[in-house]
């Protein structure tokens, strides 16, 4: 538990918190390791990506609704890095293109930074 959850909002932001962090994390493994095994790049990685990228911003959009609906004070750095989190996985969107010849390698260590900020954001807690 990252904290205490007084809500289904809060504790289905909790428990996404952690899918998050393990979606990413195994999306940016994936990515890595086509990056040296072709026989791995496949059309899935990307939906996968897609699904563990779109999972930060519905952790966003719920913890931003939580923290309105119910009032809560936060000590700023825990939505900070879930902001942070967002804001990188759009930006490694973004760079698809210019990088192309190495969108493995973008998509691998990106995920990886976005699953530490995950991580961080939990870490700090409310």
């Amino acid at each position: 538990m990252i904290f205490a959850a007084n809500s289904a909002l809060g504790e289905a932001h909790n428990v996404l918190a952690y899918f998050v962090v393990i979606s990413t994390g195994l999306a940016a493994s994936w990515a890595l390791l086509a990056h040296w095994l072709k026989k791995l790049r496949h059309k899935f990685l990307w939906w996968f990506t897609t699904f563990a990228y779109v999972t930060v911003a519905v952790e966003v959009i719920l913890g931003s609704i939580q923290q309105v609906s119910e009032d809560i004070d936060l000590d700023g750095f825990h939505a900070f890095y879930g902001f942070l989190a967002f804001i990188t996985a759009a930006l490694i969107y973004s760079y698809r293109n210019q990088l192309a010849n190495k969108k493995f390698l973008l998509f691998g260590l990106g995920g990886l930074f976005l699953m530490g900020l995950a991580i961080r954001a939990m870490t700090v807690g409310v």
